[in-house]
């Protein structure tokens, strides 16, 4: 029953997302515009598992603000429709990607390149479906709590999207961008170093600070929606509550600022990337206002109006691992003292035992759209490091062209080129908490860029075909 209560609960955003309709009378112009928000309470009711940190060792035990599913449907002037979901969890798996896209396709008529899902990567979300379950040894009763929590998170999701197509109206779209400085490599720069280093101008390695903006403001110039990304790991609290971390109180920030207003967060290619120091509320608070403050100066700046089409691909690729493991050393990891191996050993079992073998490749998500001539914004799927984010910028020599990580399917940490040879937790250790067998490829890094290539002139040449 108090499953149901929730969800009853969360339906009293319907009206909210209807009265983003506004009015119905069109801008000036032919070139039109249209989209609607929509939020939902995703905060599970009772006290479940946290995800992202391997050192907890029971279920959450309050909130500091809820989290949230929240909805953006865009509509080109001839038509096109797209839905993006940006959601407070730390991260999605494949299965549940896939239903929830499923049924957003179904009831809005989409194909799968016009549905995307991006998640903040909080650690101080539930967990969800697969994403991570090698991190935790779970009871039934929890794991069941999980199955229900998942089942529930999917009907929430699809209800944002319904409320977002329904509120779709005539809009001015504009793109535009802001800076944010809180974020650090922290594969490059010691924790304890940081507000030194800062001090001194001494921080090192490659960061991406810009804060991307698209706004919708309706015909009285009303904001109706403003979303924005950063490249930074929202890991400012590893507490027992429940919280959106630093991207989650700069949605509250910005919606404060502007009534009526739904702010959505996509988490760019941050995967080495910490917002540092931290550990505190009011850190992530702080860090929220910074990017908030990002946010309006971008709104109050020269904004490129997004004209033209829409257009979205999507495509899944085999992504290679490296030298497999055999059955032999699998079942040495079997009784490894280090419980992390271990309980990857016993997925790994479960595939040999099933497939015969384990896969030597893994599906792995890229999705483009773009917005006329005015932004391009690539999905990736995994933790990305902020590599992509800058050698996709550079090459596709784009003013706009912004890149989200921990979309549609975060299966593990995507390393470049550099970080798989260095090694370490984002090159080769962290694969063992999301169960993969092995780390990436050395191909990974080319791989990845040559299909967001290939994509990036398949929407080219589909705009050019709408126009």
């Amino acid at each position: 029953m108090r499953w149901l209560a929730l969800f009853l609960v969360c339906s009293v955003f319907l009206p909210v997302a209807s009265a983003l309709a506004g009015s119905s009378e069109p801008l000036s112009g032919t070139q039109t515009w249209q989209a609607g928000a929509a939020a939902v309470v995703i905060t599970p009711p009772e006290a479940m598992w946290m995800s992202g940190y391997a050192s907890r060792d029971r279920p959450a035990q309050g909130k500091i603000h809820d989290l949230f599913v929240k909805a953006l449907a865009l509509r080109d002037p001839g038509g096109r429709t797209a839905v993006l979901l940006t959601c407070d969890l730390v991260g999605i798996d494949r299965a549940t990607s896939q239903q929830i896209c499923r049924r957003i396709q179904e009831r809005h008529q989409l194909s799968r390149d016009q549905v995307a899902i991006a998640t903040s990567h909080t650690h101080s979300g539930p967990v969800v479906g697969t994403n991570l379950l090698s991190m935790y040894s779970l009871e039934p009763s929890q794991q069941q709590l999980v199955q229900q929590y998942t089942g529930l998170l999917t009907d929430w999701c699809v209800t944002a999207a319904d409320q977002a197509v329904a509120a779709l109206q005539p809009v001015q779209l504009q793109v535009s961008e802001g800076v944010a400085k809180f974020a650090v490599n922290r594969r490059n720069n010691r924790e304890p170093d940081v507000p030194m280093l800062r001090t001194e101008g001494k921080l090192v390695g490659p960061v991406d600070h810009r804060v991307p903006v698209l706004a919708a403001r309706a015909a009285d110039g009303k904001l109706v929606a403003v979303l924005f990304g950063y490249a930074c790991h929202a890991t400012v609290l590893s507490g027992m509550d429940w919280c959106g971390d630093w991207p989650g109180f700069a949605q509250l920030e910005i919606e404060k600022a502007h009534p009526g207003t739904i702010a959505l967060f996509w988490a760019g290619c941050g995967a080495d990337q910490n917002p540092l120091p931290r550990r505190t509320v009011e850190l992530a608070m702080e860090y929220g206002r910074q990017a908030a403050v990002a946010v309006d100066q971008a709104l109050a700046a020269q904004q490129t109006p997004v004209q033209g089409s829409l257009s979205t691909v999507y495509r899944e690729i085999d992504l290679a691992l490296d030298t497999l493991p055999t059955r032999e050393q699998v079942e040495q990891d079997l009784k490894s003292e280090n419980v992390y191996l271990a309980r990857r050993a016993r997925g790994l079992i479960r595939q040999l035992e099933e497939h015969g073998s384990l896969a030597q490749a893994y599906p792995y998500p890229i999705q483009v759209w773009s917005l006329g001539d005015a932004a391009t914004l690539t999905f990736l799927g995994g933790e990305v490091v902020v590599d992509y984010s800058l050698r996709i910028q550079q090459e596709l020599a784009r003013d706009r062209s912004w890149v989200a990580g921990y979309s549609n399917d975060v299966m593990a940490y995507i390393p470049s080129r550099r970080v798989l040879m260095e090694g370490g937790y984002e090159g080769e250790s962290a694969m063992i908490y999301y169960g993969l067998p092995t780390k990436w490829s050395a191909d990974v890094e080319e791989h990845i860029i040559r299909e967001v290539r290939s994509l990036h002139a398949a929407v080219a040449k589909k705009g050019e075909v709408q126009k």
